[in-house]
């Protein structure tokens, strides 16, 4: 069994939280964080920052002395940090950051979709089994939940595999979690696992891991040290 250590990072911070991790983030991070508005500005420095904290914690370094290096399609990881396996994601106010030793894990965290562009979405990209899941004869916040509990799935799987979206597209992720796919095809070889993950609403989160195993996901909340 593989454990990931689930991180729920709330970019709701105060304006000093941000000045205050600001210094953790390198020359690239902080021209992105100044290119934007004053709000996504700040909350891409708590994130980023939050994910140095904790990914150095676990390293051994320095939050600031971090480096990444990016996979082909940007995927993410701390170069020189061993066995572990790094991903994060970003949705409206709400963070996730995974951490797993000896295999490969993705992440996606996603704010509700709107119902009617849910049903729309799912008709055109996801496998036909999905689509008929998302637009069943239920309540249309039901549907927006399905299609985005799926959306993580996906976006999860494919980080993992470190691939693109379009690879994901004819690969089925329904059923209850955890979701095992057996066949990635375009995404990648080998089997994985994908398991839904508890986040506050109105939010939906997954995580995947490579590998047949099982994973155990234990959830925590960042809080600024």
């Amino acid at each position: 069994m593989t454990t990931v250590d689930l991180w729920l990072i709330d970019t709701r911070q105060p304006a000093v939280a941000a000045a205050e991790l600001w210094p953790l983030l390198d020359p690239d991070e902080r021209a992105r964080a100044a290119r934007m508005e004053s709000g996504p500005g700040e909350r891409f420095t708590v994130v980023r920052g939050a994910v140095r904290q904790l990914v150095a914690a676990r390293v051994g370094a320095g939050p600031a002395e971090l480096v990444w290096r990016y996979g082909r399609y940007g995927k993410p990881e701390p170069v020189e940090a061993g066995a572990l396996r790094v991903n994060w994601s970003a949705s409206s106010t709400l963070a996730v950051l995974a951490l797993a030793e000896g295999r490969e894990v993705g992440v996606d965290v996603e704010r509700l979709h709107e119902p009617r562009t849910a049903e729309r979405m799912a008709a055109r990209w996801f496998p036909a089994e999905e689509a008929r899941f998302v637009a069943e004869p239920v309540e249309p916040a039901e549907r927006a939940a399905r299609f985005t509990m799926l959306w993580c799935r996906r976006e999860a799987c494919v980080k993992a595999y470190g691939g693109r979206l379009t690879q994901s597209f004819g690969v089925t992720m329904a059923g209850p979690s955890p979701v095992s796919v057996t066949d990635p095809g375009r995404l990648g070889a080998g089997p994985s696992r994908i398991c839904d993950v508890p986040a506050p609403r109105p939010f939906r989160a997954a995580v995947a891991v490579l590998g047949e195993s099982e994973v155990h996901v234990n959830s925590r909340v960042w809080k600024l040290n």
